[in-house]
């Protein structure tokens, strides 16, 4: 009652703990400060940040320690896998890193390439008796692409999506000397002039582009054939551009959104390869160290069992029923045993360490964390029997699963979408044009101005606001429309480039095939791997019995004076040896199971992993200690 009474307040302890805990990546938006308006927000370089990396181990890892040891289930090492595992830790920043891209291309900007490759995972220290197989998700041997996506740089350029507002100040004084001065009268000429100029421009995903510009122009001369002086200028124009073959189309222009959208898929898909070769790993390291830990255990009881014959034979000695040369037969056995026993510490000793080092951000360079003992509270459990499906059902699952065969598909699209630029690329430049054009002019009387007949037309005096009356009158319009063509002849880089994309299409689809067919591959050997390792298990459990059995019935025969020293030796060494061979023979249908898993791309539903928990590096489900360990659950 106790004990169920504690687990809900153990629950809300450790959900609020997960809660308190930060976000793994996390990109922060802080407000600008009050001088920088909305037009310069855009370029404040403080307004989005990135929180630092995260190198600190969730709350989980220290939760579950208890008098020098830590205690894991085989959920528990999943679950600070998730939390702290680095492999994983790096893979996560993908999808944040091609959210940027896609930022990036939505701009109108080239992609870049952001993601990593898939790290294999640890192995453990020893492997001996535990091969799977061979089957994995790394990037070797699939055919499939390492993760990046598709980075597409050629073709039809792609137009800046982002408007562009130009500002243009210009104030100059110029003093020239004539040679004529039929025309001003002057023999230097001197002008004073201030320039203003605004312009707003922006393209579209159409081909199209559009600008709109304004211009004004303050003139002061010591001419006298000026009719006004001071003078000002100006003019309104509004330019539209359309292509009309070579960046025409939404499809040619759009291309590297959609392929940004498409590695943001990718990246999805690689963190959700890194977590199902991660988790199988460091399930393998645990499998590996109950089996190392049961290892160990065999090898005491071997070595107190010769430790045993060697005090009985040593007293028979002395009572002088027993010839000394036994006595130093038993003592061989005892250092045999004590070897053994100190290869199987060895292993479970490196073993914790590589366990560790996989369950930590810090690894082992945390004092308390290299001190603690790992006690795994689970055990090998070998099903009475095997329920599985039959092969073609087992393969139309992998299929559907497996996330390099989706993460194939999206990049073999990818490169149908670039293949668009390229193609567009061989066509000509046709480009159509419009320009419409206002002006304005107006000024002051000339003062200087005393040649005979030269006045100025009412309609020219007045001041600033009288030569913006004219543009928006449109008084003095212009007009202009055409279209510009640009033929390269030969024209041997773009087709080039075309076939080049086609051939790499054909190629990625032939190494989709390929990988396809390996999962086929890798289904059929991990079934067989499965199958194999059960019987494998089977005969040496059997055998183990029948070892057991013998040895039984030769100590039996030994206290009747019908069985010898060294077949009760020999007996002994056969049990330890059959004992061990079983041990392996467990690890070794874990190891199966688990590549049976990844095959059928089943492991994270085995598992009961949650992608959006592997994403935030946070699981909600708590640990808890048994109540049977001291500091446990009461």
């Amino acid at each position: 009652m106790i004990y169920r009474a504690t687990l809900p307040i153990l629950a809300i302890a450790f959900s609020a703990a997960l809660c308190a805990q930060s976000p793994e990546v996390s990109i922060q938006a802080a407000p600008p400060p009050r001088y920088v308006g909305p037009i310069l927000r855009p370029f404040h370089l403080e307004h989005r940040t990135v929180a630092p990396v995260k190198l600190t181990n969730s709350p989980r890892l220290e939760s579950l320690v208890r008098g020098g040891n830590l205690y894991l289930s085989s959920q528990d090492v999943i679950a600070l896998a998730l939390e702290n595992n680095l492999d994983i830790a790096i893979q996560r920043y993908g999808p944040y890193l091609a959210q940027e891209v896609l930022r990036r291309a939505q701009g109108g900007a080239p992609l870049r390439s952001v993601g990593v490759s898939i790290f294999p995972g640890p192995q453990s220290v020893s492997l001996a008796g535990v091969d799977a197989g061979g089957v994995g998700l790394t990037d070797s041997g699939t055919g499939v692409t390492s993760g990046n996506g598709l980075v597409a740089s050629i073709g039809t350029s792609v137009p800046s999506l982002d408007p562009q507002l130009t500002l243009y100040a210009n104030f100059g004084h110029n003093t020239v000397p004539l040679t004529v001065q039929a025309l001003n009268f002057v023999p230097t000429l001197v002008t004073t002039a201030r320039q203003y100029y605004v312009s707003y421009s922006q393209q579209f995903v159409t081909g199209s582009g559009v600008s709109l510009t304004y211009s004004s122009t303050r003139q002061t001369t010591n001419s006298p054939a000026n009719t006004i002086n001071p003078f000002t200028s100006g003019y309104l124009d509004f330019y539209v551009t359309q292509n009309l073959l070579e960046g025409w189309g939404v499809h040619v222009n759009n291309r590297y959104i959609r392929i940004a959208k498409n590695n943001l898929k990718v990246t999805d898909l690689q963190l959700k390869r890194q977590v199902i070769t991660t988790v199988s790993a460091i399930l393998n390291l645990y499998w590996d160290l109950v089996s190392f830990n049961e290892d160990r255990r065999i090898k005491e009881t071997a070595l107190a069992t010769a430790q045993k014959l060697y005090e009985d034979n040593q007293f028979q000695a002395g009572l002088g029923t027993l010839p000394a040369i036994e006595v130093t037969r038993a003592a061989e056995q005892v250092s045999a045993s004590k070897e053994d026993l100190l290869i199987a510490q060895t292993n479970v000793a490196q073993q914790e360490i590589v366990l560790k080092n996989a369950l930590s951000r810090t690894g082992i360079e945390s004092a308390w964390l290299d001190d603690v003992h790992i006690i795994p509270l689970d055990g090998i459990m070998v099903p009475e029997k095997e329920d599985l499906k039959t092969q073609a059902d087992l393969i139309e699952e992998a299929l559907a699963n497996r996330p390099e065969i989706e993460q194939a598909k999206v990049n073999v699209e990818s490169k149908k979408i670039a293949i668009a630029g390229t193609k567009n690329a061989i066509l000509p430049t046709l480009q159509a044009f419009a320009d419409l054009n206002n002006q304005g002019l107006t000024g002051l009387s000339n003062p200087l101005n005393n040649i005979p007949g030269n006045l100025p037309t009412p309609d020219v005096l007045g001041g600033y606001g009288s030569m913006l009356g004219q543009i928006f009158r449109r008084d003095f319009p212009n007009y202009s429309a055409g279209i510009s063509m640009n033929i390269a002849f030969r024209n041997r880089a773009p087709q080039a480039d075309y076939v080049a994309d086609l051939l790499d299409v054909r190629q990625s689809e032939l190494q989709l095939q390929r990988a396809e067919n390996q999962i086929r591959v890798d289904v059929k050997r991990a079934t067989i791997g499965l199958q194999q390792a059960r019987t494998r298990y089977e005969t040496a459990a059997a055998t183990r019995v029948l070892a057991q059995q013998t040895l039984e019935a030769e100590q039996n025969l030994f206290k009747f004076g019908q069985s010898t020293i060294p077949d009760v030796v020999q007996a002994q060494r056969d049990l330890a040896l059959d004992q061990s061979g079983e041990v392996q023979a467990m690890a070794n249908y874990t190891h199966a199971r688990i590549a049976f898993d990844e095959a059928v791309g089943a492991t994270l539903d085995v598992n009961h992993i949650s992608i959006d928990e592997a994403k935030a590096g946070q699981v909600a489900r708590q640990s808890v200690i048994p109540a049977s360990i001291p500091g446990g659950a009461k």
